[in-house]
């Protein structure tokens, strides 16, 4: 997908930021501001009257908080709701073409970059395949994709692009030999600062944040969050990672690895205890279709696109249920999630295929005392890592944290 006219994608989530801080006018401003706007993308369309009942702000203030932010082109009128008493209520969206963003979702097997605008289209994207991922090939990958990006897009648009986010796995030299890499050659990823690397080589300002904890953020927002506020969430990429949500907030834990999923201890079929991300991972697939002489390629040009690869991919999913059957059950057996949410890096098919073998695994283990949560399927999808990179800059530059749109709102009126 190359046009700014693209087809609408799933909005975009938010990191999860902690709200500015301080009580003088100017940072209490810029607060109700992103609160605003936070609200409207929540909603799609809220009218003065909603955000003051909403927010605790007056209407006074909320007219002018509008005001400012229509005039700035981030909000736009819609049309007026007629059929009550009194003046016709007027909503207010968010501008798409206000902001853009940059994404990048680099993977252990292939890298995506994306633009998105602020109501979360990817409005363009590009998309590079790898034996195993190296600095120099992704810093290329990024300068000369943004470079491209760029160039199909006016001055005007340019001037709008709030900045990158980068959505990573996080000690990529650990699984050097289960993606296939030659000895050693991951291990310039021990003194490679992406992050800097990245921001050294391009204009805007640059995010980072872990792979896994991005789609969680992106499934938590527009995903099942609003009807889950606690569920445990497993993403199933060349190796699965997930995350913790708890009172519908991400739940990151002392070191910031909380929910990380993967090496969550289960049986294999054998009886020997396994990480979960040695058998409900893609590279396991991958490396059973190799041995059977399959080509595993088509596995990584593009996530939407797999083909049904018969008996192995059968044997894959039956696997990996009944491993993320056990690891729910471990889940809720210390948190009582409501929901197990899976979705993963294939299209929708297979990931139906994975929910309703897991489901059916779990009922046949020893379920005494544990209360399951309902193991439902994503609703975010292949794009869910790329979706919360991009998230990055536009949160830190005009939203707030989406844990804050979960409770009642208190905080000082300031224009």
């Amino acid at each position: 997908m190359s046009s700014l006219d693209g087809p609408e994608n799933i909005p975009v989530p938010p990191p999860i930021l902690s709200p500015a801080g301080g009580a003088n006018q100017v940072r209490v401003r810029a607060y109700n501001e992103r609160l605003v706007l936070s609200l409207v993308r929540l909603y799609g369309g809220l009218s003065k009257a909603d955000i003051a009942r909403r927010t605790g702000l007056s209407a006074q203030t909320v007219s002018v908080i509008m005001r400012v932010l229509e005039k700035e082109g981030l909000l736009l009128r819609g049309a007026p709701i007629r059929g009550r008493v009194g003046q016709p209520s007027i909503p207010m969206h968010l501008n798409p073409d206000a902001v853009y963003s940059f994404g990048l979702k680099m993977g252990r097997r292939s890298a995506d970059l994306v633009l998105m605008d602020f109501v979360g289209r990817i409005r363009m994207q590009l998309h590079q395949t790898y034996a195993y991922p190296l600095p120099q090939e992704i810093l290329a990958f990024v300068t000369s994709g943004i470079q491209e990006l760029e160039g199909r897009l006016d001055e005007k648009q340019r001037g709008r692009i709030a900045g990158l986010g980068i959505a990573a796995p996080f000690e990529l030299w650990n699984w050097a030999e289960e993606v296939g890499a030659p000895p050693g050659a991951m291990e310039v990823w021990r003194e490679v600062d992406l992050q800097a690397e990245i921001a050294a080589r391009v204009s805007h300002p640059v995010f980072l944040q872990n792979d896994a904890t991005s789609a969680c953020g992106a499934e938590l927002v527009f995903g099942v969050g609003p009807s889950y506020p606690d569920f445990v969430y497993f993403f199933i990429g060349s190796f699965i990672g997930g995350g913790i949500v708890l009172n519908s907030a991400i739940f990151s834990g002392r070191t910031g690895t909380a929910g990380a999923i993967g090496p969550l201890p289960v049986r294999g079929k054998n009886g020997e205890t396994m990480q979960l991300l040695e058998i409900a991972s893609i590279f396991v697939l991958e490396n059973m279709l190799r041995e059977r002489g399959v080509d595993p390629q088509p596995l990584w040009y593009s996530a939407d696109d797999w083909v049904d690869f018969g008996e192995p991919m059968e044997t894959w999913i039956q696997d990996s249920a009944k491993a993320l059957a056990q690891a729910i059950v471990a889940a809720a057996s210390i948190v009582d999630f409501s929901a197990a949410v899976i979705d993963g890096g294939f299209p929708n098919w297979v990931r139906s295929r994975v929910v309703q073998a897991t489901i059916t695994e779990a009922a046949k283990l020893d379920l005494q005392g544990v209360v399951m949560p309902d193991i439902i399927e994503g609703m975010v999808g292949a794009q869910a890592r790329a979706i919360g990179g991009a998230s990055l800059p536009i949160f830190a530059r005009y939203l707030t944290d989406q844990n804050v749109l979960f409770k009642e709102v208190d905080h000082a009126e300031g224009t």
